[in-house]
């Protein structure tokens, strides 16, 4: 494991087994139930030069509850790079500010440049349609959780991914972090002009998993276990492809689709935001509230896993949890109005 976490290129099966039993002794603390303040002192840089909620604070409310303080920055407009400041420069100073950095950036390679420029631990929050590794982390961490409540296994299981192929970086990384695992089942379904790069897809065969690609979900899936839909990504088309773009209702996961077409056991994953406008085609809001709907769960993963991140690569994963206290205020013990209450049947129904 380097000194920064840029790309799942850079990451062993080891050290994301690792990653995830660290994450696993985070949850009392992400969960609200405990309370460490390891990083007491350290400052994380928060550079978000795109578009983002979700991802920035979550990498903030992780860094705050291992006790550190976060600065955020987020757009061009107000950034010295506006006034032509090289990524070098931006590093070198940022570096001289705070412990650790989370960067994300529109253009493909940019964090890695960044990164070159210091040694202060730099995490790629994405970078443009290359890769969001942090977000394949708590993607696989989820799956491995949700199989685990269900009673299945990572080997030799089925996951379909699908929508924007080719623009949506954190299917790029999870098919690259899946790469480190035994042989299983990969399906691929995108429209047209959206298919996964094929480098990825020879990734994958090369480790042993069986990949098939198709253009539509108008069709039998119901021996998958995960269904992981992602948004098109029309900000990264060219202008001619806007015009010529259009999406037909057969990319929309819905709870027909999954009652229909996959299983009682078939999981749904997004890594959000969802177009939840009507006709989006998108991860459908008539999922919300069934227990097949995992996008919630995996939000929350993301606080242990990121927690996780920072913890190993600022060296306090084995000294976080001394003097661990519990927590001054009252957690709520259901956080959405409607998440879906499990049980750890083989099922995974409504409790």
């Amino acid at each position: 494991m380097s000194a920064h976490l840029l790309s799942v290129d850079n990451l062993s099966r080891d050290y994301v087994d690792h990653l995830f039993h660290v994450a696993r002794r985070m949850e009392p603390i992400a969960q609200r139930q405990k309370i460490t303040r390891v990083l007491e002192g350290a400052v994380l840089g928060n550079l978000f030069f795109e578009a983002s909620t979700r991802t920035r604070m979550s990498f903030h409310s992780a860094f705050s509850r291992l006790g550190g303080s976060v600065c955020d920055t987020t757009g061009f407009t107000f950034s010295s790079m506006a006034k032509g400041e090289s990524l070098y420069d931006t590093s070198r100073v940022i570096s001289g500010y705070v412990d650790a950095i989370v960067m994300r950036h529109p253009d493909l390679g940019s964090v890695a440049e960044f990164a070159a420029a210091t040694h202060v631990p730099v995490i790629n929050g994405g970078d443009g349609p290359g890769e969001h590794p942090s977000q394949a982390l708590l993607d696989l961490y989820t799956i491995n959780k949700e199989f685990e409540r269900i009673g299945k296994a990572l080997p030799g299981a089925h996951l379909l991914l699908t929508g924007d192929l080719k623009y949506g970086r954190t299917v790029h990384s999870l098919l690259k972090l899946l790469a480190l695992y035994p042989p299983m089942q990969i399906t691929l379904v995108s429209p047209p002009g959206l298919e996964m790069p094929f480098e990825l897809i020879d990734r994958a065969e090369n480790a042993g998993h069986r990949v098939q690609q198709r253009d539509t979900l108008q069709a039998d899936y119901s021996d998958v276990d995960v269904v992981y839909a992602t948004r098109i990504q029309k900000e990264r088309f060219t202008q001619e492809m806007v015009e010529g773009f259009s999406l037909s209702s057969d990319f929309s996961v819905d709870r027909a689709f999954l009652d229909q077409r996959c299983s009682t056991h078939t999981i749904a994953m997004h890594p959000l935001p969802r177009d939840s406008r009507p006709g989006a085609n998108d991860l459908n809001v008539d999922l919300n509230g069934d227990p097949r709907l995992a996008i919630f769960r995996q939000t929350d993963n993301g606080i242990p896993v990121r927690m996780a991140i920072f913890a190993t690569l600022m060296g306090v994963e084995d000294t976080f949890d001394r003097g661990l206290r519990d927590v001054g205020w009252k957690p709520p013990h259901q956080v959405g109005v409607d998440d879906a209450l499990l049980t750890s049947g083989p099922h995974g129904q409504k409790g």
